[in-house]
């Protein structure tokens, strides 16, 4: 049988290292192990160039290589004549192993040791089945091929949601139920603070509703920073992301205001797919599966399918908001809320809220529960828009331009899961209600200053 190189994907994975033996001008043979062996199309692969002096000046002297690649499901390995074409160190696809090199290299805490130099083509000539004296494993990783019509229904599912958590919702729903991971989030960018937030999560103990990623950290901020899907197959040969956050943090986020990270303690495989509408990364879909090379070619490409649908529908809902003519609800004060009192204190430094005492929110959403208790406090108020919102933030932060919904849609869930004694109820499409336990008490603080209102 002629092997192509697509039927050796699994050996392009980075789970096994791949040899190379080289020769001198003189026939002094020379092997070295190689971190990332890609597959360019069915006649060229590139090696990653990082510290193999004597490799390198072997290439350059004798051009035919011989490489060695491992299949990381069955343990088969087959044998690679190639020779060497060129050397690149710009463009697309020395951009693509670098970042894949420095994201993986990150999780060791060694992204400033393992640079790439360059990428080394090669075309192949040959590919032979290396013999095996033990019988191999089994190709099958237990899990049926992608349905396109699951794939298609899902996709029809979030043409139909108009708001933002149900949007988001509906992708998590499909990476659940048609591809079968079920431990996944999904981050909104932050532009104004330069970082990503959790505003979605499926399967984790704790939902991490409000951690933060820094905008170029880790696979998820090389997504995001790339516009590029980035995974890492084998998790035992690399530190988990987010480990150094670890549970200290939620115990602390009254104090540091720093949600914890979520955690999956036995993944082993992560991947990272931005979310990309008109060419701008609105966000990452993050996802962790507890199996080795749990993500093939085709998963990555349903996953970019329905990510691409559901940053496109979050964009429209974005803009149809913003151009709905919708007028602020009457302020008819209401009768005087009995019960306890409720104490809001937000710190304008860095606009977090806490209701009681409890972390709830900061950045714009946090700007947006103050501004909606402003709006109580003048006038009675408890009804919203998110039109008269967006024109209110944007002119305070001019810089405020899209996924606004996606940060209220954080801060609803956020009081929902502290079980705050304020909540926020939709009432319609692009509209809101403010309920609140007992009678409001806002204290707005400064680095000098300390005001009290009652609510």
């Amino acid at each position: 049988m002629n092997l192509r190189l697509s039927d050796l994907s699994a050996c392009f994975e980075g789970v096994i290292p791949s040899i190379i033996a080289t020769a001198s001008a003189d026939g002094m043979p020379n092997i070295s192990y190689l971190s990332h062996v890609v597959r360019v199309d069915e006649e060229h692969v590139a090696l990653s160039n990082q510290f193999f002096a004597k490799t390198a000046a072997n290439v350059r002297a004798n051009p035919k290589v011989t490489l060695i690649v491992v299949d990381g499901f069955t343990g088969d390995q087959f044998l690679l004549d190639i020779g060497f074409v060129r050397s690149v160190d710009v463009g697309t696809l020395f951009d693509r192993i670098a970042r894949q090199l420095k994201a993986s290299s990150a999780q060791v805490g060694m992204s400033d040791v393992m640079r790439l130099r360059s990428a080394d083509i090669f075309r192949v000539h040959g590919i032979e089945k290396v013999p095996s004296p033990v019988e191999t494993g089994s190709p099958a990783t237990g899990r049926a091929p992608v349905s396109l019509p699951a794939l298609s229904d899902a996709i029809k599912v979030i043409e139909r949601q108009a708001e933002a958590d149900e949007i988001i919702d509906s992708l998590l729903g499909g990476v659940q139920h048609v591809l079968g991971y079920d431990h996944a989030l999904v981050l909104i960018h932050d532009s104004h603070r330069g970082c990503l937030i959790t505003t979605g999560s499926i399967g984790y103990e704790r939902s991490g509703l409000g951690s933060e990623i820094a905008g170029s950290e880790g696979l998820i901020g090389a997504a995001a920073t790339s516009g590029q899907t980035i995974k890492v197959s084998d998790m035992s040969r690399v530190r988990r992301f987010g480990e150094a956050i670890g549970l200290e943090a939620e115990r602390t986020e009254n104090a540091t205001r720093t949600v914890a990270f979520p955690q999956l303690s036995t993944a082993m495989s992560q991947i990272a797919i931005p979310m990309t509408a008109q060419g701008t990364v609105t966000g990452v879909l993050f996802i962790e599966s507890t199996e080795r090379l749990a993500f093939r070619e085709e998963d990555e490409a349903a996953l970019e399918i329905l990510v691409g649908q559901a940053a496109s529908a979050l964009r429209a809902s974005e803009r149809e908001e913003a151009a709905a003519e919708l007028k602020p609800a009457v302020g008819v004060p209401e009768s005087v809320i009995v019960g306890r009192e409720v104490r809001v204190v937000h710190h304008r430094f860095d606009d977090s809220v806490f209701v009681d005492g409890t972390y709830i929110v900061k950045g714009v959403a946090g700007t947006l529960l103050r501004l909606m208790l402003d709006w109580h406090l003048s006038d009675g108020r408890t009804e919203f828009t998110n039109r008269e919102m967006r024109l209110a933030v944007g002119s305070r932060m001019p810089e405020i331009k899209d996924n606004l919904e996606t940060r209220l849609l954080l801060l609803r869930r956020r009081l929902d899961e502290k079980q705050a004694p304020i909540r926020l109820v939709r009432v319609s499409r692009g509209r809101v209600r403010l309920k609140a336990e007992g009678p409001l008490i806002l204290e707005a603080t400064a680095s000098d200053e300390t005001t009290f209102e009652r609510l």
